[in-house]
């Protein structure tokens, strides 16, 4: 594998790694009876919509058939990826 292809299955790796924090906060935003896209703009209200939060959230299933997502996890996940503005707004509705 020359240094290209490496660089690019890093990328790779690291956007199916996002699409998963994208997918446990949805799922745990539909668990809470929260809209993932309305805490996503209150932590990044300069941004258009995000499309992988879009493609996230159509995947997601009722909070009945979902696995519990604890927000230690979340955050933790959140944390990984540098997503401090969302993480604050989530721990602000875990509060609530």
């Amino acid at each position: 594998m020359n240094e290209h292809e490496m660089k690019d299955k890093i990328i790779e790796s690291y956007r199916q790694d996002e699409k998963m924090m994208i997918m446990v906060f949805a799922q745990w935003c539909v668990n809470q009876d929260l809209d993932p896209n309305e805490l996503y703009k209150k932590a990044y209200p300069n941004q258009p919509a995000n499309p992988m939060l879009k493609e996230a959230v159509e995947l997601t299933v009722p909070k009945e058939e979902s696995e519990d997502i604890a927000n230690d996890t979340l955050l933790g996940v959140l944390s990984l990826f540098g997503n401090d503005d969302l993480a604050m707004v989530v721990t602000k509705e875990m509060q609530k």
